[in-house]
């Protein structure tokens, strides 16, 4: 099956137009975007967007073979004129099954957005998963899968696509879903449309894609569903360094925001009376996503070696203020009398953790060192331990991302 993505943004296009934000402004020339349009093998048109037969034509395609058009989604703004010779443009029944004269087999797929999903097998068999913007599956597991989502049965089909088209960076979630539900799998090429100004484009767009196993490509490139594509490598082991309030915890959260079943470990844990720290914490959890578990624990290490989920680990460097805790390093005689020496082990063994682990984790730590010289004597050794923590962990990673003003800068993978 060939898929045509005759255009790869959201409904507005990008740049969007009059709108004066720096995505837009730097969305020029091969970074442009029209309207997602998807044409597949010449005789199936999903969503008609204004240009489609002068996008097919620069793909070296042509719309006169199209024999069924299909809409996702709701069209703002004027309607599109339909080109000479296509068929009405239309949406189906959720659950509606079509069958093209070319041996194609569409399926409505029900979404928990307004819209329509559509499922295409090809006569060989091969399988595409197209969604519309800003929807997801209904009817799919839950991330956690404990239940059926809105709107009706599960998908009918359980084996995995082997292309699915989506919302990626708009409806992360809807990936996760999909990956718990077994629909998106190791080999699945997962292709991110209905790109919009919300994340800017090129090496920063790339890197959040590759990040949940997706990929962006240009308009006008053509696909072969079903063929060999390598998936983008997902680190293993990531670590989100920077300074206060730098957004940290956002770029570690939005790493894993594609993948089900993550457990959020709280190293911070509560305290008693502190209504600051705790609008800290009831912020944090009420953006993670719904199907997140979370534990408040400092015991890493019997996380890290053991099988499952991916880890969100927030953050080390509260890690380290319990191990020095527990070690009593704030005591100048308990420090010299075995506490260094114990810190060590302690801190050797958590690294050691991290680079034999088989799970996927994102962890998430402080920057210090750069400001001014700790007044006191406990908060230059704090401040020491955590540089030498951060360096022994960022070691065993194969990727570290240092975040200054919400923008992750790549010192590693």
């Amino acid at each position: 099956m060939e898929l045509t993505l005759l255009g790869t943004g959201a409904p507005a296009g990008l740049p969007r137009p009059d709108c004066p934000c720096a995505a837009c402004a730097t969305a020029r020339g091969t970074r442009a975007r029209a309207a997602t349009s998807l044409l597949v093998d010449g005789v199936l048109l999903l969503d008609l967007t204004p240009g489609a037969p002068l996008a097919a034509a620069r793909a070296g395609h042509s719309l006169a073979g199209v024999r069924q058009v299909l809409l996702t989604h709701p069209h703002d703004g004027p309607a599109v004129e339909l080109p000479a010779g296509l068929p009405t443009a239309g949406r189906v029944a959720d659950g509606r099954v079509l069958t093209l004269l070319g041996g194609h087999r569409v399926r409505a797929v029900p979404m928990d957005a307004p819209g329509t999903g559509y499922e295409v097998t090809a006569p060989g068999g091969e399988r595409l998963l197209y969604l519309p913007p800003g929807g997801a599956p209904a009817g799919v597991p839950s991330a956690g899968g404990n239940g059926h989502g809105r709107g009706g049965p599960p998908p009918a089909a359980t084996a995995p696509y082997d292309m699915v088209a989506a919302d990626v960076t708009g409806r992360p979630d809807a990936v996760a879903r999909l990956r718990a539900a077994g629909a998106i799998g190791p080999a699945t090429d997962l292709v991110a449309v209905h790109l919009d100004h919300d994340v800017p484009p090129g090496a920063e767009l790339d890197r959040r894609l590759a990040a949940a196993g997706a990929r962006a490509v240009p308009d006008g490139t053509t696909l072969t569903v079903g063929a060999y594509h390598p998936v983008p490598e997902v680190p293993r082991r990531t670590l989100v360094t920077g300074g206060a309030r730098s957004g940290k915890s956002w770029e570690a959260e939005r790493r894993l925001a594609a993948f089900p079943d993550v457990l959020y470990v709280a190293t911070g844990g509560g305290r008693d009376g502190d209504q600051e720290w705790d609008a800290r914490v009831r912020l944090h959890r009420e953006r993670r996503p719904a199907s997140w578990r979370t534990a408040e624990t400092c015991d890493l290490v019997p996380l890290l070696r053991v099988d499952g989920p991916p880890l969100l680990i927030d953050c080390l460097s509260l890690w380290l203020t319990d191990a020095m805790d527990r070690v009593n390093a704030w005591d100048d005689g308990a420090w010299a009398a075995g506490g260094e020496e114990a810190l060590r082990e302690r801190t050797g063994e958590l690294a050691r953790a991290v680079r034999e682990t088989g799970r996927t984790v994102v962890a998430v730590t402080n920057e210090v060192g750069g400001g001014v010289v700790p007044a006191t004597l406990s908060g230059r050794r704090f401040r020491d331990e955590l540089g030498r923590l951060n360096a022994a962990v960022a070691a065993e990673c194969e990727q570290v991302l240092l975040v200054v003003a919400g923008q992750a800068l790549p010192l590693r993978g």
